[in-house]
């Protein structure tokens, strides 16, 4: 194994490229001597250490026996579908969500895994169900996204680079319903699909900005009908959208059979149904359907399962995943994708709406670092004390805080500590939530594992176990007109002043209606850097309106995408990606992955 020492710095490198598993804190007594060193271990070969045990006896630890599993090697297994059918969803469900993320990092996905290792040290029995990471960000900018430093889920590698194929089954069932709608075309078009209203895409797990456009079926009729199409990345697919709301193999079916592809040539949906190609569908996402039980390093058991992105998507982990964690444990901790008015207003309005759960408590992730540049601090002076910048940055926690509680639900702000946060700087934040009646955790999980976050974990188990009732309600009635759910989102969790629609949008909304798909919930597309559809606009913005320039129907999925701004469906690669940095040894070592 290769390892590194690395002379400690006021802050790695690493926390500047990833908004989701890379905040932590280092102990500034270490700071004092500068003849004194201590070793920094990347992530990867912290993972590479950790000690973990048969997945078998991490099964059984959630009461699931060897027949409940299907074995992925040592350390991963797939959880068969009827090992909790029909029982009760006991547990009590976190949702782990952040501020609008920035270059400084937040460290959500570590908070979460670190919280459930916490939870499970004071002893609440505890599951995490979590997001698969896609290989699209894990070889271009953001690297891995299986946590950081001692709150991780290993095998780490295996998690980041193909997992249990899940993502590649995805892929492959996209692909499918694409070919034999170009199959259909050039065998005399039965169902007289207009050619220039093909909304299905081609998919591919990896960025590739080339492929965003492009022009099918050239070289002559043999090889089909010429006409423009495009890729997108496979986790923003709609079948990757209905295999994390999908309850089961009979709805999975029925979901894909739902899903519009295009309009035939009088305007009318044409659906994966009509195709009657769904069953070829599901039929490949048999064992992906399955959710995926691994662990942390300190052997908390781990659900791992599908992996939407929240600006493009619904960004949520699978319902079927957090169902299967709520049904074998007391506490259960997930994550929604990117800053709450994305990944948790989803969660909540859409993943709640459909599997029948809500949250418990919320956990709002933030960090000192990020709330100054919220406040107008550069990346490269974040190091310096500057409490009324932080204090200019607190609005955009503030907004979020307000946010939460529009959905009648209590919240915990965990704040993630990194070595250069100073205690004027710490108590500032503590005072502000102190002044918005809500608790506030120091938490130091990247460093210190579960022990780090024990104060987090106590927070937010008294707050769940005083509490009566849930006051928890959905933002809109699904039944409202589409324009009047897109602008109480717009107004209510983005501060909007309204919406401002494209000649596309309003006719598409008008199809859209006529069509008898109005009563849909919204998944809006948007930037995740900014709280408007604008990612300059940082920290609170007012004075700004919501520009829709289209609304992408997911019949399947069961809701509407709102495309705002400049969202693009198949990210790009950086001047620099991280697969440069990428690396196998000889005897099978890998390195690089963050």
């Amino acid at each position: 194994m290769i390892m590194r020492s690395i002379k400690i710095i006021p802050y790695t490198v690493r926390c500047l490229i990833n908004s989701n598993s890379t905040a932590h804190s280092t102990d500034k007594k270490h700071l004092k001597n500068n003849k004194e060193q201590k070793v920094i271990k990347s992530d990867i070969e912290i993972a590479q250490e950790a000690k973990m045990l048969h997945i078998k006896d991490i099964a059984s630890q959630i009461g699931l026996s060897e027949d409940d599993i299907e074995y992925y090697g040592k350390y991963k297994a797939k959880i068969n579908l009827d090992a909790v059918k029909n029982k009760p969803l006991k547990g009590k469900l976190i949702l782990v969500t952040a501020i609008t993320p920035t270059p400084a990092g937040e460290g959500k996905s570590t908070t979460t895994i670190g919280l459930a290792q916490a939870l499970n040290k004071i002893g609440r029995k505890c599951t995490i169900a979590l997001r698969e990471p896609s290989l699209g960000p894990c070889f271009g900018v953001k690297g891995g996204a299986a946590g950081g430093g001692y709150s991780q889920v290993v095998p780490m590698e295996d998690i980041n680079l193909h997992f249990t194929g899940d993502i590649h089954a995805i892929g492959a069932s996209h692909n499918l319903l694409a070919a034999i709608i170009d199959n259909h075309i050039k065998q005399g078009n039965e169902l007289d699909i207009d050619s220039t209203k093909i909304y299905w895409k081609r998919a591919l797990d990896i960025n590739d900005r080339a492929l965003r456009n492009i022009v099918i079926g050239l070289g002559g009729n043999i090889n089909g009908i010429p006409r423009e199409s495009g890729f997108m990345i496979t986790v923003a697919s709609e079948v990757m959208a209905i295999l994390c709301l999908a309850d089961s193999m009979a709805d999975l079916k029925k979901r894909l059979a739902g899903i519009v592809i295009g309009e035939n040539k009088k305007g009318e949906p044409v659906t994966c149904g009509d195709l009657n190609v769904h069953g070829s569908m599901a039929a490949l996402l048999k064992d992906a359907l399955k959710p995926n039980l691994v662990q942390t390093l300190e052997n908390t058991p781990a659900v791992i399962h599908g992996g939407p992105f929240a600006n493009i998507a619904h960004g949520c982990n699978s319902a079927l995943a957090t169902k299967t964690a709520l049904a074998l444990s007391d506490y259960v901790v997930t994550e929604a994708g990117f800053g709450a008015d994305l990944g948790a207003e989803k969660f909540l309005n859409i993943k709640c709406r459909y599997a029948g759960i809500k949250p418990d408590c919320i956990v709002l992730v933030a960090t000192i670092r990020a709330l100054k540049m919220h406040g107008g601090v550069e990346k490269t002076s974040l190091k310096r004390e500057n409490i009324p910048a932080l204090k200019t940055g607190l609005a955009n926690l503030q907004k979020h805080l307000e946010n939460i509680k529009i959905f009648g639900l209590p919240v915990v702000v965990s704040l993630n500590r990194f070595v250069d946060d100073t205690d004027g700087e710490i108590k500032t934040v503590i005072d502000f939530c102190k002044e918005m009646n809500t608790e506030c955790s120091l938490c130091e999980v990247w460093e210190k594992g579960g022990e780090g976050g024990i104060d987090l974990a106590q927070k937010v188990s008294n707050i769940i176990e005083k509490s009566t009732k849930s006051n928890f309600k959905f933002l809109y009635d699904v039944n409202s007109p589409i324009k009047d759910k897109i602008s109480t989102i717009a107004t209510e969790i983005y501060g909007a002043d309204g919406v401002v629609y494209g000649k596309n949008a309003v006719k598409r909304i008008d199809y859209l209606e006529a069509n008898g798909f109005g009563k849909l919930p919204i998944c809006v597309a948007k930037t995740q850097y900014s709280l408007s559809d604008n990612p300059a606009l940082l920290n609170r913005p007012v004075g700004f309106k919501i520009t829709v320039e289209d609304i992408s129907l997911s019949a399947g999925a069961g809701f509407l995408v709102v495309l705002t701004g400049d969202i693009m469906t198949m990210p790009g690669l950086p001047k620099k990606p991280a697969a440069l940095d990428i690396d196998i040894s000889d005897n099978g070592v890998i390195s690089g992955l963050f």
